[in-house]
């Protein structure tokens, strides 16, 4: 794939300048005088550890964060702090991770919406279809105006958020995790979309914790580590493990995969099919065995029936048909506890809303799942002296970041909220791990971290059930992998014996073989 950017032999005048920008948050330096400039017709890709720094550099270039020192300036002009009026007014875009986007409303409706001025009581809806019609044309970005948004796919929607940000005359646009959610397929569009834009002169900033996609996408790396600006690169004379090391301020080495002898099956699923519940599919007849000491990995576009299954092994939702077997035995009733009970452990898909109670410590929610067991209770009462014992030893032994077990869970950056979850969900040792999206938005150095906690488990025999959206995971850990489309599962096929591009297409659900 070709990279876009700058024409060779040119040197473009910078639209995007930040000077000495400093933030402090009381005692912590979020920023500390990080300077860069943005060319026009530039890919500069942003990386950076969890709580490096990236966020609040953005937040103060959109006017969200007044910066306490520096300046930021666009296209040779001072940008007000504390403006994002300003920000947008000066042509810059930005595409969040999670889209924001009204599901009720057509495409053109998102599109427009907050362009037209007050007195104008009425869209002209003409007028913005003809545009967003052009500047599909222009850029690849093919979406129809008239649909609902409620019914577009994933790739669709995020084609949308661009579209928004060009309807406004964005001339600097910057991406958050972009890819987080897309198939191979639309990442690959995606790119080619970014060429497009850069070769009609637009400057973009690609935020992503894939190093493979940084080292593709961008013409130049910016890494940022504890505040400050670590390092600069030019992508062409650098290399992932280059970028690795900057991130961490050390080299990271990826766990190896060794072949371990696979033992019985600890879980299945016959047949299993569940009720429609919220907006991910439901389970279609789904068959599927768990052999210890194994990895399985399941690949699918987020809202096709991960959810589903993921809620069904944990025991939050029961089937509406079809078998359960755990450990060769069909349970009577399943339910957490008896999953629990049965040797599950899982690692949920959102930390926050899902993983932890914010405003409870640490050891409050280290012990959540097990607080009943004898080990943490005393004739019904919370034994507190062995929660706060348990906690400082998964603080140790999971190197977390982290005062004290008496500190509130939300004042923890997402890597060492992780390693918390991790922590809870391996000890005592399970035989049945769910770990879903284990790893999203964690950067690479505690990335590393949980793949050898996992491959750990692994090597003492549990049955692991890998959950993610992002292939080269799903290809770098698992033992067999099978893909999740509209609810109905892939046959499992061993690991290699599939390429990217036929896992792509059964994502997409192009393929039989997905039914």
């Amino acid at each position: 794939m070709e990279t876009p950017g700058s024409q060779a032999g040119t040197d473009p005048a910078p639209v995007l300048r930040l000077s000495g920008v400093t933030k402090r948050f009381g005692t912590l330096v979020a920023n500390d005088a990080i300077s860069f400039d943005l060319k026009q017709g530039e890919v500069v890709a942003l990386l950076g550890e969890n709580g490096a720094g990236k966020t609040t550099l953005m937040n103060i270039l959109f006017g969200h964060y007044v910066a306490d020192e520096g300046a930021v300036e666009a296209f040779g002009r001072s940008l007000p702090p504390g403006d994002p009026k300003a920000a947008l007014s000066a042509g810059i875009g930005m595409v969040h991770q999670h889209f924001t986007l009204a599901d009720n409303m057509t495409v053109m409706e998102n599109i427009a919406l907050g362009t037209e001025a007050l007195w104008r009581p009425r869209l002209d809806r003409g007028a913005a279809r003809r545009r967003i019609r052009q500047l599909s044309a222009d850029f690849g970005l093919a979406v129809d105006p008239d649909a609902t948004v409620a019914t577009l796919s994933v790739g669709e929607r995020q084609r949308v958020e661009i579209l928004k940000a060009l309807y406004r005359d964005a001339r600097i646009l910057i991406l958050d995790e972009p890819t987080a959610v897309l198939t191979p397929g639309e990442t690959e569009a995606l790119f080619g979309t970014l060429k497009l834009l850069v070769a009609r002169g637009l400057s973009i900033i690609f935020i992503s914790h894939k190093l493979h996609e940084v080292m593709a996408v961008s013409d130049r790396v910016l890494v940022l580590r504890a505040g400050r600006l670590a390092g600069e690169r030019a992508t062409a004379a650098t290399s992932r493990s280059e970028l690795a090391a900057l991130m961490v301020g050390q080299e990271v080495v990826s766990p190896p995969v060794t072949p371990v002898r696979r033992g019985a099956a600890l879980l299945s699923l016959h047949q299993v099919s569940t009720a429609s519940a919220g907006t991910g599919a439901r389970l279609d007849g789904v068959s599927m065995t768990l052999l210890g000491g194994e990895i399985m990995g399941l690949a699918g576009v987020s809202g096709n029936g991960q959810s589903a299954l993921a809620g069904l092994i944990a025991g939050t939702l029961r089937p509406s048909a079809g078998r359960i077997a755990v450990n060769g035995a069909e349970p009577r009733d399943w339910s957490p506890r008896a999953a629990l009970d049965s040797g599950v452990a899982r690692i949920p898909e959102d930390r926050h809303a899902v993983g932890t109670i914010a405003d409870m410590s640490v050891a409050e929610n280290v012990i959540s799942e097990r607080y009943r067991s004898v080990r943490f209770s005393r004739r019904g009462l919370l034994d507190w002296g062995a929660a706060r014992d348990f906690a400082a030893g998964l603080i140790r032994d999971y190197d977390v970041k982290c005062p004290s077990p008496e500190t509130r869970i939300r004042l923890l950056s997402g890597g060492n909220m992780q390693k918390l979850i991790l922590g809870r969900a391996l000890d005592p040792e399970p035989s049945i791990i769910l770990a879903n999206q284990p790893t999203r938005g964690l950067d690479v150095g505690a990335v590393a971290y949980v793949h050898r906690r996992l491959l750990e488990a692994r090597e003492r025999g549990a049955a692991i059930l890998l959950i993610s959206e992002d292939l080269e995971e799903i290809l770098a850990l698992s033992d067999r992998i099978a893909v999740i489309s509209k609810g109905r599962l892939s046959t499992p096929s061993a690991r290699g014996e599939r390429s990217i591009r036929e896992l792509g297409e059964l994502m997409a659900g192009h393929s039989e073989a997905a039914a």
